[in-house]
């Protein structure tokens, strides 16, 4: 059964807990919502309680404008209160930027896994531009406009392939979740990696890529693995930048794994 927090500003986030030991907060990125990180949450289960949840204007979760990364944090926050006051986080792609903002802020973070985070600065556009231009889509009533411009000139799909995913079933929840990419264009925008906070951070950190991921994947999670002081890189063979719990799940259970003192199972 979902549940929810609210957050700072009164917004209500919506969640799902599966397991019952060490909590994990598991961070989305864009076009997802807390369904995308349920498989993962499933593998884990038998060791932990992992916490999926609707990012503020998905799914289930309410929004209150006007955006903020701040906001975004005290909704992390909010969740880590759920999960007793402390937790693990594991953020993919975009939510792996947010997490590690988070981290940096100093949220009772204990440990920080990360996802193919995206390159702290992008080689084209920069990222202000690609926000403004979804911002003006989406004001304009383009939702597909804004989901296919994000597909093209932020994810990097060829023209061809995002005509095909025009009648493919998901396209309509992409669809909903369209204005959230320009809060995702937002957290990338002032990556914790430009301003130099992460450099602070001193809690353990696993920084992961797939080996069939882009080169600028890899070379991306190779930075931050470089810029934080208690960082690790690992690479998984053959893995793309999908969520494949069988390849992933135990990296991270080994990563977030418990230690048991007088028969209890405690937190790293």
């Amino acid at each position: 059964m979902p549940g929810s927090v609210r957050s700072a500003d009164g917004t209500t986030i919506v969640f799902e807990r599966s397991g019952d030991g060490p909590p994990i907060i598991v961070v989305v990125g864009a076009f997802n919502d807390r369904s995308k990180g349920a498989p993962l949450a499933e593998f884990l289960a038998p060791d932990f309680s992992v916490f999926t949840y609707d990012r503020r204007g998905r799914g289930d979760s309410g929004d209150v404008l006007p955006y903020a990364i701040d906001r975004e944090i005290d909704d992390l926050a909010a969740m880590i209160d759920a999960a007793d006051g402390s937790a693990c986080v594991f953020g993919y792609s975009s939510g792996a930027v947010l997490a590690l903002e988070a981290a940096a802020r100093g949220l009772a973070i204990t440990r920080l896994a990360l996802y193919e985070p995206p390159p702290a600065i992008d080689a084209g556009r920069p990222r202000a531009d690609h926000a403004a231009t979804l911002s003006d889509m989406i004001g304009a009533g383009r939702r597909g406009d804004a989901v296919e411009y994000f597909q093209r000139e932020v994810m990097g799909m060829p023209a061809d392939v995002v005509a095909i995913l025009r009648d493919a079933p998901s396209r309509a929840s992409l669809e909903a979740m369209a204005h959230t990419l320009v809060y995702d264009m937002t957290i990338m925008g002032t990556h914790a990696l430009s301003s130099g906070v992460s450099t602070s951070l001193t809690l353990p950190t696993l920084v992961i890529s797939g080996g069939a991921s882009p080169p600028v994947m890899r070379a991306a999670a190779l930075a931050v693995a470089a810029a934080l002081p208690h960082a690790e890189h690992r690479s998984l063979a053959a893995q793309t930048h999908e969520l494949v719990p069988a390849a992933l799940g135990p990296v991270l259970r080994e990563f977030f794994g418990a230690e048991t003192v007088a028969g209890q199972r405690l937190p790293r």
